[in-house]
């Protein structure tokens, strides 16, 4: 089986500049990949030029040995690419089952089974999507990819402004998420301990270019990696 994600030589940017100036990474199916790095290093363009909506200057995106490199956003969702960015993106106007319903294609992930992964949404069934909290609005977003039955799920910030006991449902519903098969995920995460856990294998980017990429658990036996690329002993990563 092709690795789920491919990117070749990517160079990418807005305008006529180039933030990703050659990246290259490869996901394989179950793995959870923590995206880290100071502001500005390129971590949201490379969601970004993998979700479509970046200027490619070059290089290629392959998902499950399908060329995606020339699809529009909206062909790349439908092909597995599901997305959720920092804003959530969710339909303020319509309740949580409609949120989730207009967007859905066939596959594992029903509306059912993102219910039992968060029951909280199933109570909120009815309500729109203005009327939730930050923690619901995000399993929401989470909740609204699922049912596009992606192959790849990609999370920008997902756990930000959210309280901890929040954060810890979420965190422990992707990890299950990616490890039940024909998924893999990336996250972009703030606090480089709290994602630690739960990442499989960590890239560490500067000035868009992969600086560490290696498993977590040699990140986590070594912190000093984290001090040097981040300056923070690992306990923010912006």
């Amino acid at each position: 089986m092709p690795d789920l994600l491919s990117i070749q030589g990517l160079r990418a940017g807005y305008g006529e500049a180039v933030v990703l100036p050659g990246m290259s990474l490869v996901l394989a199916e179950g793995q959870v990949l923590a995206l880290l790095g100071r502001n500005g290093t390129g971590k949201t363009t490379l969601i970004n030029s993998i979700v479509g909506i970046t200027r490619r200057f070059g290089g290629s995106v392959a998902l499950a040995g399908l060329d995606i490199t020339a699809m529009r956003p909206d062909q790349r969702a439908r092909a597995g690419i599901g997305w959720v960015p920092q804003e959530r993106n969710i339909f303020r106007s319509l309740t949580v089952e409609e949120n989730m319903t207009a967007v859905a294609q066939p596959g594992p992930w029903t509306v059912e089974r993102v219910y039992e992964m968060f029951p909280r949404l199933r109570e909120r069934r009815s309500n729109f999507g203005n009327q939730l909290s930050g923690g619901e609005q995000q399993m929401l977003a989470i909740g609204r990819a699922l049912t596009l039955n992606p192959k790849v799920l990609l999370l920008d910030e997902p756990t930000e402004g959210l309280a901890p006991i929040i954060v810890e449902e979420l965190l422990k519903a992707i990890g299950t998420i990616t490890r039940s098969g024909g998924i893999c995920s990336i996250i972009v995460e703030q606090n480089a301990q709290k994602i630690l856990g739960l990442a499989d294998r960590v890239v560490i980017l500067e000035r868009g270019t992969i600086v560490h990429d290696a498993a977590s658990s040699a990140l986590k036996a070594d912190p000093s990696v984290l001090d040097r690329h981040l300056g923070v002993s690992g306990a923010k990563a912006h």
